[in-house]
């Protein structure tokens, strides 16, 4: 059973995610299973290097799982969580998918793949959060 009505009230609770909303990472779609956000790629996503920071993708994942977890349980917080990094992003948007692999009393494990709009896979997630 999900935690918001509809995806236009999650929206709402989510903009006080002032870190995320900030970098421009929005909430696209958001069911009991899984949670979609993207950010459109601006030069402020951009290390030294002329690439998108690996901060900005880690961004865009933890903001999706924050979304599915908190629709899941809330208030639900991060217990740990990893990413592997796996390609450069290439063109102006990438894309996150939020799936809970298991909700369990305490706790939820929930992958997140990162693409970009080609298809192009970016980073794995995968995050275990605690329920309070």
């Amino acid at each position: 059973m999900s935690v918001f009505k509809n995806t236009e009230e999650a929206k709402e609770y989510f903009k006080a995610e002032r870190f995320a909303t900030a970098a421009g990472m929005q909430l696209d779609e958001l069911t009991d299973r899984y949670a979609v956000c993207s950010v459109t790629l601006e030069d402020t996503h951009k290390n030294a290097l002329g690439g998108v920071m690996g901060g900005a993708i880690f961004t865009l994942a933890d903001f999706a799982f924050a979304v599915l977890v908190n629709n899941i349980h809330r208030p639900t917080v991060a217990q740990q969580v990893s990413i592997n990094f796996l390609s450069a992003p290439k063109g102006k948007s990438m894309i996150a998918k939020a799936v809970c692999k298991r909700d369990g009393k305490n706790t939820s494990v929930v992958n997140v793949d990162v693409y970009d709009e080609t298809g192009r896979e970016i980073a794995q997630f995968t995050g275990t959060g605690f329920k309070l």
